[in-house]
């Protein structure tokens, strides 16, 4: 994936999409924990990004940047990292350079010498010139990413551009391809890799002159902007996980004044660190369709912890634990987690609710989610007008908000202090709703 960081684009981003502009110059920079000038600075990068994206957009000076996103309805359900995925992916110097790599991989196999000489011919005389070993380093990255493809055979290696689906698929069959594509990234987890596959299809269908409905046979609005900002630090954790890898980071909780601050790198101008510095043995990473959030579940110096990943910066891998001692804590973790609705490892409790029908005669959509969603749940009694669903969690917290989302075709029947509560948070709504 990409070669850079982009922590504070991504918080930058998140804070944009969920205050909606609400914030001045100056709440946002603090917090974010940056100055007005890094803030500005930030913005015009972003700026630079949409404008590059979408050429069409009229290039007003001023504008917002909440405003050109949403320019077009339709063109802002591109998920927002995928501009950081675009832009921050390579730096400026290595994009020059693989662009001249891949052009020339387009058209033959070559060795790392061959590109060596092919780059800095290619290069204007003004810029910095490569070393074998930066192209050699440009190859191992393009091969790690799956964009070209080392030969068989003996030394020196010949490379070649890996574009062997475009080239064996049929064009209907490309088709096929890029609308499943693009409904599996519109509606799955993880999306990001399946975005950057379909933009790359597009782009093929763009260059031999498709038309442009062909490329947009659906049209969604993305909603959970979190669930895919935080997508840029689930492969780091997954690769952590299967290599048995600790890893440490940077924490700002949910309840944090501020979301992010500058990595320190100039030891006379270090300054006391806002988050909170982890280092844990990543063990599990898990996704809450209900809300859009990822959580992280590692184990740590006071044993199990969890993390929502948006509040994450800074990561990176450490050494590797031994396989006795990842299994020792993994079971540990699944014996937590044995009745977790989502993530929560605390006491064990019974839940018991009563679901009503919706009536004779019609189909019963009320049971048939209970069956879908109800997770390890079973249905104890039922009638004709209703049917008792049963159901040990830990903890009331997770699985409330599914239940209440019944409405009325719901009743807590236990434990007594659940239904207390929601008959509380019914009583508010209907507060609501009181002739004024």
């Amino acid at each position: 994936m990409a070669k850079e960081s982009f922590d504070k684009e991504i918080q930058f981003l998140r804070m944009l999409v969920l205050t909606s502009g609400a914030y001045s110059r100056q709440q946002f920079a603090e917090k974010l924990g940056i100055s007005v000038h890094t803030f500005d600075k930030t913005l015009r990068k972003l700026k630079d990004m949409v404008g590059t994206l979408y050429q069409q957009l009229p290039e007003e000076q001023g504008r917002e940047l909440a405003e050109t996103i949403r320019y077009s309805y339709y063109d802002s359900t591109d998920p927002m990292l995928l501009f950081l995925f675009r832009a921050k992916s390579v730096k400026e110097s290595e994009s020059e350079r693989i662009s001249l790599l891949l052009a020339a991989l387009n058209d033959e196999p070559h060795t790392a010498l061959e590109l060596l000489d092919i780059c800095c011919g290619g290069l204007a005389p003004d810029s910095a010139m490569p070393d074998e070993k930066t192209i050699r380093s440009d190859l191992k990255y393009l091969e790690q990413v799956g964009v070209i493809w080392r030969e068989p055979g003996p030394r020196p290696y010949r490379y070649r551009l890996h574009n062997d689906l475009i080239l064996e698929l049929s064009e209907e069959e490309l088709y096929d391809l890029y609308d499943f594509v693009d409904v599996m990234a519109n509606t799955q987890v993880p999306s990001v890799q399946g975005y950057l596959l379909r933009d790359g299809l597009k782009k093929h269908f763009l260059r031999h002159d498709a038309e442009t409905h062909a490329t947009e046979p659906f049209l969604y609005k993305y909603h959970y902007y979190s669930r895919i900002l935080d997508e840029a630090h689930l492969f780091t954790l997954l690769s952590a996980i299967r290599s048995r890898e600790k890893v440490r980071f940077l924490y700002f909780s949910p309840k944090a004044e501020k979301s992010y601050a500058a990595r320190n790198t100039n030891p006379l101008f270090e300054r006391e660190s806002v988050g909170k510095e982890v280092k844990v043995l990543p063990l599990k990473v898990i996704y809450d369709h209900q809300y859009g959030r990822w959580y992280l579940l590692a184990n740590g110096r006071e044993g199990i912890r969890k993390y929502r990943m948006e509040g994450m910066t800074q990561i990176q891998q450490s050494k590797a634990v031994t396989e006795e001692f990842y299994q020792e804590k993994s079971k540990a973790l699944a014996d937590k987690m044995q009745f977790s609705w989502v993530i929560d490892t605390g006491r064990p409790v019974r839940v018991r609710a009563r679901f009503y029908s919706p009536g004779a005669g019609l189909n019963n959509f009320v049971k048939e989610r209970v069956l879908l969603q109800g997770q390890w749940g079973d249905i104890v009694e039922e009638d004709e007008l209703s049917f008792i669903y049963e159901i040990t969690v830990n903890g009331t917290t997770e699985i409330k908000p599914w239940l209440r989302s019944f409405g009325s075709s719901c009743e807590i029947l236990e434990p007594l202090q659940l239904r207390r509560e929601m008959i509380e948070e019914w009583k508010e709504i209907l507060a609501y709703y009181e002739p004024v």
